[in-house]
């Protein structure tokens, strides 16, 4: 090290990589600088420079020889586990500096011969007491895997039969289509007999232990209870999804325009997705690409980057963190707030290059066959190809990684759908004529007239997107705005009130169907 890197070291200040010592007067505060660097992300502890001044105070040749001693010592016996040093010296006017690296530690959690724990806090360093914080230390270094740890009474009376159906389909897809399972005679097969193909004579209960969903001592792991459980919040209740779309754009914010009741949202890994990807759906607008009814357009935020994002939220959160995975949707913009902070030392840079560090690598391995994602560690890659208005942070104090992506305005998201809905109105205003009209009023009833006749409504792709828009109750205007047309007899008829006569919406005032405050919602199932 020469005098230039000590100089360029001092003029950045201390840091959190960076601590300033101008003599060690105090071997235990110096351990546990030590501590608390093995417990980060490693740091640099410089002898000889005032840590209040800055100003430089080199060692002698002496001194030199007796700090080197000390640190060397204090690394074995003030650091519990021991350590190795790198300790570097540079000449400087008047001596030399001292260089102690430490390097983040592998065995972590590191702690100080009182058994304190400490890790760096900016430029100073703090305690840690609580639990989480230290099995997230250990999680990290592979000496504690949270997903493989034990849940207490889930049995297999507790899973989601279709679930594990469907996961023992696409894991053993050679051997279930040799034995005849697809996904039409799904239902034909029972579980057990499904677990009798992949290994002759073996129970399901066999199976399951032959995959580690059942750990030696009996008990199900949490990835089992995430990936299978019929209701897996009533072991885990903090492992779920909170999804709230705010008026306005602030956190703070006391009027919803929608948000998911915690009882929707319960249920296993693939529930969850399928849920927070319907709230995307249905509260984020579309912009429309052709001015056709069967033309759905496309979602202001890409949707394949939603589903890899959404993805990496439910697989890569922490699970020492208890915490849930937090959903808004602002005016200007949607985040998504995942429990825990890039591991393993991993970059916004590092993943935005397509390194994959999977922080729970037993779920991570097992989730690729019921989630949609390949688990090569390309899909932030995909993701970044369809060019979203999109920012990483990850949040070390608050232990939380968040996902930020930008949303034009109303005026800016609609402009191309206003230019071609003006064309569609212009060309069918000038061309309608009394054929148009009673070729549209049997296309309807011939519409409604099938829906009569069959027992599950025969509803196009974008039928089922207003449909699935209406989950929360929406005006006629809301409705005509997503679909992007002007608001007229005629189009409130075509988009409207035919899903109203197929059963599949209905009106919040069925008494009085002009009322001002009328609203459409989905049909649910009673």
């Amino acid at each position: 090290m020469t005098k230039e890197d000590i100089l360029k070291l001092r003029d950045h200040c201390e840091v959190t990589k960076v601590q300033f010592k101008e003599r060690i007067t105090d071997k235990y505060d110096v351990g546990c600088e030590m501590v608390a660097f093995c417990n980060s992300h490693g740091g640099q502890l410089v002898i000889g420079i005032n840590d209040k001044t800055g100003v430089m105070n080199p060692l002698s040749y002496q001194e030199v020889q007796e700090t080197t001693n000390m640190l060397s010592n204090m690394a074995s016996e003030n650091v519990i586990p021991s350590i190795l040093l790198d300790i570097d010296t540079a000449n400087v006017d008047g001596g030399s500096i001292v260089v102690a690296t430490i390097k983040e530690g592998l065995n972590k959690p590191y702690h100080d011969n009182k058994g304190i724990v400490w890790v760096k806090n900016g430029a100073d360093k703090r305690k840690v007491f609580d639990n989480a914080e230290l099995a997230e230390m250990m999680s990290q270094c592979g000496s504690f895997a949270p997903d493989e740890a034990a849940v207490k009474d889930f049995g297999i009376k507790d899973m989601d039969e279709q679930v594990l159906k469907k996961y023992l389909l696409n894991r053993f897809a050679v051997v279930m289509q040799k034995s005849g399972v697809s996904e039409v005679n799904l239902r034909d097969f029972t579980v057990e007999q499904m677990a009798h193909f992949v290994v002759g004579g073996i129970s399901l209960e066999g199976l399951l232990r032959n995959l580690r969903f059942i750990r030696p001592d009996g008990k199900m792991t949490v990835a089992a209870v995430l990936l299978f459980g019929k209701y897996p919040q009533r072991w885990l209740p903090a492992y779920t999804a909170k999804c709230i779309s705010y008026v306005g754009n602030s956190v703070g914010g006391t009027v919803f325009r929608d948000k998911v009741r915690d009882e929707d949202m319960e249920g296993c890994l693939l529930h969850q997705y399928d849920t927070i990807m319907n709230f995307f759906t249905r509260n984020l607008r579309n912009v429309q690409v052709e001015p056709e009814f069967n033309s759905l357009g496309k979602l202001e935020i890409p949707y394949a980057a939603l589903v890899e994002f959404t993805v990496n939220a439910l697989v890569h959160r922490s699970l020492n963190w208890k915490a849930p995975i937090r959903i808004f949707i602002f005016d200007d913009r949607v985040e998504i707030h995942s429990p825990g902070e890039l591991p393993n030392g991993l970059t916004v840079e590092d993943i935005m290059k397509g390194t994959s560090m999977p922080r729970n690598e037993f779920l991570f391995t097992n989730a690729n066959y019921l989630l949609p994602y390949t688990g090569a560690g390309t899909g932030i890659i995909r993701a970044m190809e369809e060019k979203p208005d999109v920012t990483f942070e990850s949040h070390e104090t608050a232990h939380e990684f968040v996902i930020v992506f930008r949303r034009k305005s109303k005026q800016e998201g609609n402009q191309v759908s206003n230019q071609e809905t003006n064309q569609e109105t212009n060309q069918e205003t000038n061309q309608e004529t009394n054929q148009e009209t009673n070729q549209e009023t049997n296309q309807v009833t011939h519409q409604v007239t099938h829906q009569v006749r069959s027992s599950k409504p025969l509803l196009t792709k974008a039928q089922k997107d207003i449909v699935n828009f209406c989950s929360v109750p929406r005006s006629a205007q809301e409705i005509l705005d997503r679909v992007g047309v002007s608001n007229q007899n005629r189009t409130r008829k075509k988009y409207i009130q035919t899903l109203v006569d197929m059963g599949v919406l209905e009106m919040t005032i069925p008494d009085n169907p002009n009322d001002r405050n009328q609203k459409y919602r989905k049909v649910t199932k009673k």
